[in-house]
């Protein structure tokens, strides 16, 4: 999870708990990844004009499934592998799991600090108007779909690819979700943000595959790093785009 620059002087104890929100982060996936991967939807042939559930059918998970998950600014992927161990249901029984981390780089908005980090951020905390480096945000983009892209190589059915991140990582997940071609199973965003400066141009590229994918997004009132107006931006912006999002709070 991000840094708030207030505390950019006392920097060793507090930091380490803001990237290790364990308990946040385990009743957040407790809540929300159960309920978009065991529920089923209500019509089997969703369009995006249409009203319905975007809860995801279980049924597709029985065949074999991918779990993509997105840790947030400063984490890592192992440190965030535990996740898996919260789901023992055998809807997860063929499902493998992919932690990968980011690659470490300067961040504006720790003052050019070097860490794991997706894409750039230019300030922090991160509110509903806050600037977006896009040009690093699509480098990172084109790395999830080249991840992605394997998957579906290897036999996967896009349907049943997941992705899932935090914070940064769930800013990272919707722009990868929206801007990939094809329909995947789903999206879950947890505590992240519209990572777009212009929205309008970036609808314009969401293919009519890629609105079908469903999209989950949870954000805690209290949250200090990507405040809530940031979250609650997104819901309007997916809806105008055409993209269907159950927003829990």
């Amino acid at each position: 999870m991000e840094e708030d620059p207030t505390t950019k002087m006392k920097l060793s104890p507090m930091l380490l708990l803001a990237l290790k929100p364990v308990a946040l982060l385990t009743l957040t996936v407790c809540i929300t990844i159960f309920t978009i991967f065991i529920s089923s939807p209500s019509s089997p042939s969703p369009s995006p004009s249409q009203s319905q559930s975007t809860t995801l059918n279980s049924k597709s998970m029985a065949s074999g499934s991918f779990i993509l998950w997105l840790h947030g600014l400063g984490d890592s992927g192992p440190a965030n592998e535990p996740i898996k161990n919260l789901f023992t249901s055998p809807q997860f029984t063929n499902t493998r799991w992919s932690f990968p981390s980011a690659p470490s780089q300067p961040v504006t908005c720790n003052h050019g600090a070097v860490m794991p980090s997706w894409f750039d951020i230019p300030e922090i905390p991160i509110t509903a108007n806050s600037p977006v480096d896009e040009t690093s945000l699509l480098k990172a983009v084109q790395n999830v779909h080249s991840m992605i892209d394997k998957e579906l190589a290897a036999g996967i059915d896009p349907k049943n690819v997941f992705l899932c991140g935090f914070s940064q990582g769930g800013a990272l997940t919707l722009a990868s979700v929206l801007l990939y071609p094809r329909t995947l199973g789903g999206g879950a965003v947890f505590s992240g943000w519209v990572p777009f400066n212009s929205t309008g141009s970036i609808t314009d590229q969401i293919t009519p595959d890629a609105k079908r994918t469903p999209i989950l997004w949870s954000h805690g009132i209290a949250d200090r790093t990507v405040l809530f107006e940031a979250g609650q931006a997104g819901p309007p912006f997916l809806q105008q785009a055409g993209v269907n999002c159950e927003f829990k709070v």
